[in-house]
């Protein structure tokens, strides 16, 4: 694997459609895979750990999985600014911007280190309830969890270097077999010890070998990192204010996706946490897709944006309809089954009492995933402080909103109250970004046309009751919506090389035939 050099002129020309297709299918591997490993893993280590063990190692994962909030966004804010000198043709500048902020990164990751060992006495003892024989290798367990935690912090903003640079297929490469250690290095360690304590330890292995690899890869991205150590103060104050605007953002989004299921517990009963949270886990997944696009789609925005603002505004544009487009035929087929679906998996009361709440949620994420193309813009242009005032807003509002349709109308007013948020946060995120792409308006206008169509068929197909008419709907639907986009979404040059496309495919099929 080798990464291209930063005075290398590719490196500041703009992505292909086809190089962005194929950076997200690198990203959606890299989600994906390790969650094929899980479902092999998980069984083997409940056996082999018992359930109290593994119940804790869930801990730590979540605790591991968490520990990028302590770079307080200073990850994404690397991301921008290495973009946008690499657009700039300012290489000479990378080095200042890599060892300040890595710098500041490790400072803060020492800070949550010490924060997560003073508390893991009182968490262990007091707060989780962990069996007395356990307490031992688990508060232990904590303390390696913590000392790797400058590790996990560092690392993410290795990676902002790589993703500014393009390097997702060097970046997946590495994410994914450290995505399967984290389930297959407890495995590896239960033949000798099922103490936390080294499993965990393994775990903390894992990533620090994945920190020397990213970084043996940065240094090759910008080979003038290995001349000088460079530290500039005035680089603080606007990674600190970005990163700052963005952890506001890392809080709050996954305070309204989760909360919902605390209100419930707290307002109706523990079973209808359940028959809540089993399909809305399922349906959340789905925001895998429009979060390996966008993250593909950052680092061109904010190389250049300042330089091409046309060119980012018709990257915007384009990946707004080509998500709206690929989304949809999953959200269809998903609502027009989702109870014959639960039914076949869970049974038929979860089929009764979640398939509407699974309906609700699916056709919100629908709408919700394309919010992530305003919202990642509006990082990119250097204006997170939007994004994050308006949720700051939306937060206590949903809360209202969500406690009084969770009173009156139980998991499916939950449900509702989701739906209506992430579709006023859509609309708002979406006219906050208009004012810096101004010129992406027509194609816009026409996807939240199409936005309609869409959910129009849906509620078309799930309001009938034969599943034979549903399924007919879905391709009728389908294809319909297919015949719209070709028309009124796509432009005359990507009708043209999508036939191209289409044509080259047709030419390789007959020759193998």
């Amino acid at each position: 694997m080798s990464a291209a050099q930063p005075h290398d002129p590719g490196l500041h020309l703009p992505p292909t459609t086809r190089k962005l297709a194929g950076n997200t299918g690198w990203n959606l591997f890299g989600l994906c895979a390790p969650m094929l490993v899980a479902l092999f893993a998980i069984p083997l280590l409940i056996k082999g750990l018992g359930d109290a063990r593994f119940g804790t190692l869930t801990i730590v994962w979540m605790l591991v999985g968490y520990f990028s909030v302590f770079d307080l966004g200073l990850g994404r804010a690397m991301t921008k600014l290495t973009a946008e000198k690499l657009g700039q043709r300012k290489a000479e500048e990378l080095p200042s911007i890599f060892w300040t902020s890595m710098g500041m990164m490790l400072l803060l990751g020492v800070a949550g280190a010490a924060l997560v060992a003073g508390l893991t006495p009182w968490l262990v003892h007091y707060r989780l309830h962990i069996p007395v024989e356990l307490q031992t290798e688990t508060r232990q367990a904590f303390m390696a969890a913590a000392i790797g935690l400058p590790v996990v912090v560092t690392t993410t903003g290795l990676i902002g270097i790589l993703e500014a640079h393009q390097h997702f297929r060097l970046i997946n490469t590495i994410r994914v077999p450290v995505g399967m250690y984290t389930f297959l290095g407890p495995l590896l360690v239960l033949p000798f010890s099922n103490s936390l304590f080294p499993v965990v330890t393994a775990l903390i292995v894992g990533r620090v070998a994945e920190w020397l690899i990213y970084f043996t890869f940065c240094l090759r991205a910008i080979p003038a990192l290995r001349k000088e150590v460079l530290f500039e103060r005035q680089l603080v104050r606007p990674l600190l204010t970005f990163g700052g605007w963005m952890t506001v953002s890392n809080i709050a989004m996954p305070v309204m996706i989760q909360i919902d299921r605390f209100i419930i517990g707290a307002i109706r009963t523990v079973s209808d946490v359940a028959f809540y949270v089993t399909p809305a886990e399922i349906v959340v997944k789905l925001l895998i897709f429009p979060r390996a696009w966008v993250s593909v789609l950052f680092p061109s925005f904010a190389a250049q944006y300042a330089s091409n603002p046309e060119r980012t505004a018709e990257l915007y544009a384009r990946g707004v309809k080509y998500l709206l487009a690929l989304s949809f035929p999953v959200v269809l087929v998903v609502n027009a089954f989702a109870g014959e679906g639960l039914n076949l998996w869970l049974g038929a009361d979860f089929a009764v009492r979640s398939a509407s709440v699974m309906r609700w949620l699916t056709t919100g994420i629908f709408v919700y995933s394309l919010a992530y193309l305003p919202f990642s813009l509006l990082q990119s242009v250097g204006r997170p402080d939007l994004s994050a005032k308006l949720h700051m807003i939306e937060l206590p509002l949903f809360l209202v909103l969500c406690t009084v349709l969770t009173r009156r109308y139980g998991i499916e007013g939950t449900a509702i109250a989701w739906f209506t948020r992430v579709i006023l946060e859509t609309f708002c995120m979406f006219g906050l970004a208009h004012r810096f792409v101004p010129s992406s308006k027509p194609i816009l206008v026409r996807s939240l046309c199409m936005t309609g169509i869409a959910l129009s068929l849906i509620g078309i197909t799930i309001g009938l009751s034969s599943v034979w008419a549903r399924l007919a709907a879905c391709g009728i639907g389908g294809l319909a919506f297919i015949g719209f986009s070709w028309l009124f979404l796509l432009s005359h040059e990507e009708r043209s090389g999508l036939r191209t496309t289409l044509a080259q495919l047709l030419s390789r099929h007959r020759r193998t035939a």
